[in-house]
């Protein structure tokens, strides 16, 4: 009964985290999850798991798409442009990687979702200081 008493509590504050998180937070939260879930599809590839890879190679996909639906394009500008074609880059060479079940592509792939993931992070960082 306590494990499920501490599980309970564990997916309360979870849920809390997500509920009261700002836009930026649950942005960096989003991009997290991205990268941590591309490197469980990538082991899981190595593994030979399928059905892992496949759930965490589409979980990844799914972060991306839901970044791509909430960018405003024209409030960004020729910056949102760009981030949009690295966005759909990611998602094609994901999907790819998930079809081929590529070790290869996840690893092209994986340092560009950090990448992303770093500069939100940096962004979030210096808006937090100019305020």
């Amino acid at each position: 009964m306590a494990t499920n008493a501490y599980g309970n509590a564990f997916n309360t504050y979870k849920s809390n985290s997500v509920n009261f998180a700002s836009k930026e937070q649950l942005l960096l939260m989003l991009v997290d999850g991205a990268a941590k879930f591309s490197k469980i599809g990538r082991q899981a590839i190595i593994d030979k798991d399928v059905k892992k890879a496949h759930e965490n190679i589409v979980k990844t996909q799914n972060i991306f798409y839901e970044l791509m639906v909430t960018l405003d394009v024209a409030k960004g500008g020729d910056w949102a442009e760009s981030l949009m074609k690295v966005y759909d880059f990611i998602t094609r060479k994901l999907t790819e990687a998930n079809i081929k079940k590529s070790e290869k592509i996840m690893d092209e792939i994986i340092p560009l979702i950090e990448d992303v993931r770093d500069t939100w992070n940096e962004a979030f960082k210096k808006s937090k200081g100019s305020k």
